[in-house]
């Protein structure tokens, strides 16, 4: 069955669709967070609209401006049988609320012997290049990647964000849903409204030969557009976008590499003990012999995300960056 039509949606609107369904399937299923209700404008991307009309204010509701309240409330939610989605608005806010995500959330599983889930899906938004500044622009995935019992979940396009928020919301422990600010509003292709996409799968966006280009979330459009460059003067990049976090698809990596035995790895988040070096340690460790060239990594600079146009620029990753890694890797 084609999971795609020809309609072109948002990020937003994705995360809706798969709100909607979701709430359709399951009267367990719960979303609370500041501006979720209708009367409050249906979240400040609308991507709560229409929501608590549909299915009443017990299942929708808007809270308080407090991320403890919202993850607490959310925890015992989870433990006491609903499927809560809980919205915490940006994901710097998220620090705000480490304390229920990683003593709680997190554990409560383990401290139980397996005999409490935490069937929670937390939503937050984060991404620099818009010019919300160094408060409401960081990726703070290796964060939460680190905490065992977290499953960390970061879509590229409209499609997998609809049907990756789908299995998180369906899934029995708690996951991390982060949304980009900028891919919220742009378009992409809409899926079909039961599209759903695997936990821990990773996709295998363009096969290739030569060199293998990692990443996940908004930089996965320049790791596009440096693939079809690199193709124009006879390189072939194989293009792997991650999806989740955790669980992290190892296997997929590790064949991709193995056959083009170069690799460079993408993400927005700051360089320094990134996600990337986890990825790039695992791939030297596995596959040490086999590779050309030491795996290269393309990321954001170790600095606080800046307000000023031209140094927010400076600070992400570029396009320019992509290419040179994996023309150096491959000559």
């Amino acid at each position: 069955m084609n999971d795609m039509t020809t309609e072109q949606i948002t990020g937003a609107q994705a995360t809706l669709m798969a709100l909607d369904h979701a709430m359709s399937l399951d009267d367990d299923v719960i979303v609370f967070g500041e501006d979720v209700a209708d009367r409050e404008g249906g979240g400040i991307l609308k991507a709560t609209q229409g929501l608590s009309s549909r299915y009443g204010n017990a299942r929708v509701r808007s809270t308080p401006i407090s991320e403890q309240a919202i993850a607490g409330a959310a925890v015992g939610a989870a433990i006491a049988g609903k499927k809560p989605v809980a919205e915490i608005m940006l994901m710097n806010f998220i620090t705000v609320a480490m304390d229920q995500i990683v003593n709680h959330a997190a554990k409560i599983r383990f401290m139980s012997g397996g005999r409490t889930a935490v069937p929670l899906t937390i939503r937050t938004m984060t991404g620099a290049g818009a010019g919300t500044g160094g408060q409401h622009s960081d990726m703070l995935e290796a964060w939460l990647a680190h905490t065992p019992g977290l499953k960390v979940v970061v879509p590229s396009n409209p499609m997998d964000q609809k049907g990756l928020l789908h299995s998180c919301i369906m899934d029995e422990d708690p996951c991390i849903f982060i949304e980009n600010t900028i891919l919220m509003r742009s378009r992409g292709p809409a899926p079909t409204v039961d599209h759903q996409v695997p936990l821990g799968k990773a996709n295998i966006v363009r096969s290739g030969s030569d060199v293998s280009l990692i990443g996940y979330g908004r930089p996965m459009i320049d790791v596009l557009a440096v693939a079809d460059k690199l193709a124009k003067d006879g390189i072939s990049a194989e293009v792997v976008d991650l999806r989740t976090i955790v669980p992290m698809d190892e296997e997929t990596i590790l064949n991709s590499v193995a056959k083009t035995r170069r690799a460079v790895v993408v993400h927005e988040a700051v360089k320094s003990f990134g996600v990337g070096a986890e990825i790039s340690s695992r791939i030297h460790e596995e596959l040490f012999s086999d590779l050309v060239s030491p795996v290269k990594r393309v990321c954001s600079k170790n600095t606080p995300v800046p307000f000023a146009k031209t140094l927010e620029t400076e600070f992400l990753w570029s396009p320019a960056e992509i290419e040179s890694a994996a023309r150096a890797l491959c000559e």
